[in-house]
């Protein structure tokens, strides 16, 4: 009998083997009824009959043998693709979504097998079996992924949201503390609180902002009519009074002022300054350039110290990305290895450009910013 025709006419039995290993796959599993636990396995095992059923050239075997294989019309998601979204959101792994197809490959070929003897089973029946359930697999595994990563991002982006309103009832108290004037050990312990709190309100905007672009919301930005000059000393004069150690030169030329979103342009600036002190030498300021021209504001932030390697330059902005040396702060605090993916968000947010340089002599960041966007202009 043609495989086709076996998996028409004995469903029931492939199906019972699937629901049984189904079943073991725990803990997912574990509470689950037979219709859950077959979910979409005769619509996989329909589509798996049609292609059998097609005649295919060699060209569209190879086509699909590279993952190419043509799509549905007027179809939004494969019964494989619906599938794997089930199983995600049940708990399920991609091991043992993946083993669920392995099962299914073994049980079908198995049956088969035995019901053709004595006679040898079709050869390429066999071959276009194996490629229909690789094409099911790949397309499973494809959706599986996608939706992990989207529930990765949402939880991400609800863990950084819940945790800004026990963190904000912490800095009040410890300012609170700290303006009680109840001794000197008070103040030092409710100043280490409100410095504390403020690297952990920085990380958990690093978490939120990171969130927002992982689902294709991108950076929020609010642009106004901002003097680019005065917004940027202003935190380069808070990053002086938290670092009086260090060093920070601001130069001006030109016309600053524009249409960008003040306050994050400060956060742009406060990740590459903080970059440039964490990874250039310490007894060497850190210089900060900002030059208008008619069209384009340009920043500047260099410092001296070892240069990056070429690898580490090209993906320096991907996220969770650090350096092979990366260094703690001078608290001991880890960073995310967000800061300059948030950067190149926030100068995409504002359609300008950044680039990256790094040599034996210094390590410079460059971020061209349009005057003003067209759209803000309008508005």
């Amino acid at each position: 009998m043609r495989l086709a025709d076996f998996i028409s006419q004995g469903m029931e039995p492939i199906l019972a083997q699937w629901e049984a290993f189904a079943a073991s796959l725990l803990p997912a599993a574990a509470n689950m009824e037979s219709p859950g636990l077959r979910d979409h396995a005769e619509q996989i095992l329909h589509a798996v009959t049609k292609d059998l059923q097609t005649s295919q050239s060699r060209e569209a075997q190879r086509e699909k043998s590279m993952g190419r294989a043509p799509t549905l019309i007027d179809a939004t998601e494969t019964a494989a693709q619906t599938h794997a979204l089930l199983r995600a959101r049940a708990g399920f792994s991609i091991n043992q979504l993946a083993a669920e197809y392995r099962a299914l490959r073994a049980s079908v070929l198995r049956l088969w097998v035995d019901d053709c003897a004595p006679e040898a089973p079709d050869l390429d029946d066999m071959i276009r079996f194996n490629e229909a359930i690789d094409q099911a697999l790949a397309e499973s595994v494809a959706f599986f992924s996608a939706q992990v990563e989207q529930n990765r991002n949402l939880l991400l982006g609800v863990l950084g949201h819940d945790m800004r309103s026990p963190l904000q009832a912490i800095q009040v108290t410890a300012s609170y503390l700290s303006a009680l004037n109840a001794g000197e050990r008070v103040s030092g312990a409710a100043t280490r609180l409100i410095r504390s709190g403020a690297r952990m309100q920085a990380l958990l905007d690093d978490l939120t902002d990171f969130s927002r672009t992982n689902l294709g919301l991108g950076i929020n930005v609010i642009p106004a009519s901002v003097n680019l000059a005065d917004v940027l000393a202003d935190e380069l004069d808070e990053l002086r009074a938290i670092h009086p150690e260090r060093q920070i030169e601001l130069h001006m030329s030109g016309d600053s002022q524009g249409v960008w979103d003040g306050q994050r342009l400060q956060q742009l600036l406060g990740n590459l300054v903080l970059n440039a002190m964490k990874y250039g030498a310490k007894d060497t300021p850190v210089r900060v350039a900002v030059t208008g021209d008619v069209t384009h504001v340009r920043i500047d932030v260099t410092n001296c110290g070892p240069a990056i390697e070429r690898a580490t330059l090209a993906r320096i902005f991907d996220p969770l990305t650090r350096g092979p040396d990366h260094q703690s702060d001078g608290d001991g605090a880890e960073s995310l290895g967000l800061g300059l993916y948030i950067v190149s968000e926030i100068v995409k947010a504002h359609h300008g450009a950044i680039e990256a340089r790094s040599d034996e002599t210094e390590t410079s960041f460059s971020v061209s910013l349009p005057r003003a966007d067209s759209a803000a202009a309008r508005a």
